[in-house]
């Protein structure tokens, strides 16, 4: 399979193999109890989770969306977004990482030639971690057999922690699937934030990087709704969090109820927006527009959600819940940087128009 298969795997003991979504739900829960420990910590003294992601890695959660026909399991999307929720109640930053090597996945399953898959997805069952980056599309020189990526890309979140690469930004719209460790690729900490100081963000300095053909895939729907359901089940996991904390540290006043309720309704949409999204990956037309809006809704809903609940529950709760120790403004922060560059404007806007579009009544 030419210049890919020829990459150096990465050493690591064998994942587990998740047989079942019950046993998928136990693992994530069990890991983000154990996130949750040091998550305080890892934000204040910016300790990057690299023996938290393995552990990601070897319980087998990694690999859980690989389809059926590559040994993987077939789950469901509303329970995927759910999973991802759970781990980001235990550690957003971690919960963020998911999500993004869960779209990466996705884009491969829907667009990606039969060697690639059966050596990527194999790849996924053995614990490996992908994330995304993007070049400006003059780093990007398509050649007869491939593409050649020489500069520098936008910082992105997840990519110190990746096994893999995929790639966007070729002029000819395709998505190109790189090992990290590939000749000629650096990664560099570019961490520069308030909020999820622990995600792994980096940008790419690459020369003379090669991707051959057989590397590429090309950008479609419906990863678009994938990608937009997985952020929802971040930002429900921060929402979440904020309240297990107060939990922990005083009764919840009877005035959180409407954050409460604001989460219930969170996650009923992201299971609506699952099912939907079910139904347009065996569907075109239509159902892929319905899948969008629903997907979009739901992490417009979320995003705001997670600032609102990050910011009340110091009103609400009063008492000691600013104290340092407790840290509990890095849930505000991480919600707050999550955020950023106008997003929410962006997913009301696009809900607005699948709205006026593509919704049926």
């Amino acid at each position: 399979m030419g210049t890919i298969s020829q990459l150096h795997d990465r050493l690591r003991p064998p994942a587990d193999r998740i047989e079942s979504e019950e046993a998928a739900v136990a693992a994530a829960r069990r890991l983000a109890a154990g996130f949750r420990r040091q998550s305080s910590e890892r934000d204040i003294n910016r300790i990057l989770p690299f023996p938290e992601l393995d552990a990601l890695s070897l319980s087998g959660l990694t690999g859980i969306t690989v389809p059926p026909e590559y040994e993987g399991l077939d789950v469901s999307n509303a329970l995927l977004a759910e999973i991802v929720a759970i781990i980001a109640e235990g550690d957003a930053s971690i919960g963020e990482c998911l999500a993004i090597h869960f779209a990466a996945l996705e884009g491969l399953r829907l667009h990606g030639g039969e060697d690639l898959q059966r050596l990527l997805f194999s790849r996924a069952l053995s614990g490996d971690r992908f994330a995304t980056a993007s070049f400006p599309t003059d780093s990007i020189t398509t050649l007869p057999l491939g593409h050649r990526i020489d500069g520098r890309s936008a910082q992105a979140p997840g990519v110190l922690f990746a096994d893999w690469l995929v790639i966007s930004g070729a002029a000819d719209n395709q998505l190109l699937y790189v090992n990290r460790r590939s000749e000629g690729l650096q990664s560099v900490d570019s961490w520069d934030g308030f909020g999820q100081r622990t995600n792994g963000t980096a940008l790419l300095v690459a020369e003379n990087v090669q991707a051959r053909a057989d590397a590429a895939v090309r950008q479609g729907a419906p990863a678009a709704a994938m990608t937009a359901l997985l952020n929802a089940g971040v930002d429900l996991g921060i929402a979440r969090a904020v309240l297990s904390e107060l939990q922990e540290t005083s009764a919840v006043p009877a005035a959180a109820g409407t954050l409460i309720v604001g989460i219930e309704a969170a996650a009923a949409l992201l299971e609506r927006a699952g099912h939907r999204l079910d139904i347009a990956q065996i569907n075109s037309g239509p159902a892929i527009a319905d899948a969008e809006f629903s997907a979009t809704a739901a992490q417009a809903h979320a995003s705001e959600l997670a600032l609102r609940t990050a910011t009340a529950i110091f009103e609400i709760a009063k008492g000691d819940t600013g104290g340092i120790g407790l840290n509990l403004d890095r849930h505000w922060r991480n919600a707050r940087i999550r955020a950023l560059g106008g997003k929410l404007e962006r997913l009301h806007a696009k809900a607005a128009a699948h709205y006026s579009h593509s919704w049926e009544i």
